[in-house]
């Protein structure tokens, strides 16, 4: 037995030299070192998505197998294991402010949240009285406001139609939930298949990534009700679409895209690529200092150390 988990180690973990497509080279040497390698962690599992690193325990990573509906969790020291099954299929993942797991759950058409018993408790789950569509990323604000993106991806689709069975929200919307009043506010509409989503640092700016037809990010002001205003295309992806996006303490934005990890100043110039074996669909920052960046790729989760820290 002894060598057989041997074999399998050596075979999930395997360092890649890594390939780069630098459009700016002073820019992406800040961001990552000439001899960086990317590192396979884990291969062999289903659909990869929602990396979120926890510090606390000595810091681990839970990220998201969809189609095994699990969590998964890495270490260092003990690889990949199962952190929850069954998931409710889930997929984005982030921690509130304090330490909890908030979970955007595909099967369970809900926000949930982990607390530090480990018990799960629904945080929201309908909006004007009607089932949310299939929750797909969620970030926390500083205030402590939780915002997600709701396309219908995790629906079923009915053969015969190709349409979507279930769905109940009119739209796949962008919201806002304020735990302090229990309000849910759609804060966006006009999104064909909302992804992703982070803050800047200072978060006063939100970009959320459409996966669907437009395959673009955009950046909106965030007013101090917590409204949007002035949405602009940020940044278009020339391979595949935005999926999982992350701002770094500088303001760049970090987005996974058909080809590898592409990354963009903060005024939406492409800085580089960081190519990668298997097309990525999410990404996240971690490690103790926030300097080792974490990508989910279909069956596969790698790594690759950065020159700059991440925003959680």
């Amino acid at each position: 037995m002894r060598h057989s988990i041997t074999a399998f180690l050596l075979l999930a973990t395997r360092a890649f030299a890594a390939d780069f497509d630098i459009r700016n080279e002073a820019e992406f040497k800040l961001c990552v070192s000439a001899n960086a390698k990317v590192e396979r962690l884990g291969t062999d599992m289903k659909f990869l998505e929602g990396p979120q690193w926890v510090p606390a325990d000595g810091g681990y990573l839970v990220f998201s197998d969809i189609p095994s509906n699990e969590l998964k969790r890495w270490t260092k020291a003990g690889g990949v294991t199962t952190f929850r099954a069954p998931s409710q299929n889930a997929n984005g993942n982030t921690l509130d402010n304090e330490g909890r797991l908030v979970t955007a759950e595909h099967s369970g058409r809900r926000i949930s949240v982990t607390g530090m018993d480990g018990a799960i408790t629904t945080l929201v789950d309908k909006f004007e009285g009607k089932r949310l569509n299939s929750p797909n990323d969620v970030v926390v604000r500083r205030d402590g406001s939780v915002w997600f993106t709701d396309p219908d991806y995790g629906l079923p689709t009915d053969p015969a139609t190709k349409q979507k069975t279930g769905k109940e929200q009119p739209g796949n919307y962008v919201y806002r939930f304020d735990p302090k009043t229990t309000r849910l506010t759609a804060i966006a509409k006009d999104f064909d298949k909302p992804n992703g989503l982070c803050f800047s640092p200072d978060e006063k700016r939100l970009y959320v990534a459409d996966s669907g037809a437009p395959k673009h990010i955009r950046a909106f002001d965030v007013k101090p009700d917590g409204q949007l205003a002035n949405g602009t295309v940020f940044a278009k992806i020339d391979k595949g679409a935005p999926d999982g996006i992350r701002c770094d303490a500088a303001g760049r934005v970090w987005s996974s895209a058909a080809d590898g990890v592409h990354i963009f100043a903060p005024g939406g110039e492409l800085i580089g690529k960081i190519l990668v074996p298997e097309s990525p669909a999410n990404l996240a920052f971690g490690g103790s200092d926030l300097k080792t960046l974490y990508i989910t790729a279909r069956k596969s989760l790698y790594s690759i150390p950065v020159g700059v820290k991440g925003v959680r």
